[in-house]
């Protein structure tokens, strides 16, 4: 009895290991960074297209004053048509409360930027994504036509179709079939959903480049895997504006 005791005070007295969890239901790489990149698309009233750009174009400058403009561009095929597409990067949301605050203050951007615009506009969106942990910002070596290609995945998380997606993004790249600018993942808005911006000189450049792609059994292969946890995909070809960055 004694002994039973002695071995009890020494198990209560000994430091509890504590088991590591390791969840089944983790949903990627930790988001250690936090920069975020805001995707706006707004739907233009018909026969406004023309005078919506020109506004922006002339008064871009007292947007851009207030938070980084990645890219701005026309969407010319895929979907609703008098559409544009812009992408605006912030460091983090304290940040974006305060650009949206200052915008709130600036009146020289209400009365000749947002004011005039706001008239033209028939339907925005906004959508908040990240840059997949294994994929930079990559700006193209010159002008040319944007490719946003919308994956939607099965729910999830990158856990779950993650490495099969990036195999199948890197097979076209290590091919040379396209150039990739960007891997988004949505954090806000639809969830499981991954954007996928490609660059290419031209659209009959994007559409040799993918019927060459369609061959390659590298390609092939690794686009069978992915699609195993593919719900749903639509693209649209965009035209970036005289002031966008990326041209």
């Amino acid at each position: 009895m004694l002994a039973f005791r002695r071995s009890l005070a020494r198990a209560l007295a000994a430091p509890t290991m504590v088991p590591q969890v390791c969840s089944s239901f983790a949903t990627g790489p930790r988001q250690y960074d936090g920069t975020f990149y805001e995707f706006r698309t707004y739907y233009l009233k018909p026969s406004k297209m023309n005078e919506f750009l020109e506004n922006v174009k002339k008064n871009i400058h007292l947007r851009t004053a207030h938070s980084e403009l990645v890219g701005y561009w026309s969407v010319e095929f895929g979907g609703r048509m008098n559409k544009v597409f812009h992408i605006w990067k912030y460091d983090n949301f304290a940040h974006r409360t305060e650009v949206r605050k200052a915008l709130a203050e600036d009146k020289e951007w209400q009365e000749q930027f947002l004011i005039p615009n706001l008239a033209l506009i028939d339907k925005q969106e906004s959508e908040i994504t990240y840059l997949v942990p294994w994929c930079k910002l990559i700006k193209p070596p010159k002008e040319g036509v944007y490719e946003l290609a919308t994956f939607q995945m099965k729910p999830g998380g990158p856990a779950l179709w993650g490495d099969p997606f990036k195999r199948a993004v890197h097979t076209h790249v290590n091919q040379g079939y396209t150039k990739l600018v960007g891997v988004f993942h949505a954090e806000y808005g639809v969830l499981n959903r991954v954007h996928v911006l490609w660059w290419n000189e031209s659209a009959d450049s994007r559409a040799a480049g993918r019927h060459q792609s369609h061959e390659d059994p590298r390609v092939v292969a690794a686009v069978r895997e992915s699609v195993n946890f593919l719900e749903s995909q639509q693209n649209m070809l965009l035209i970036p504006t005289s002031f966008s960055p990326l041209k």
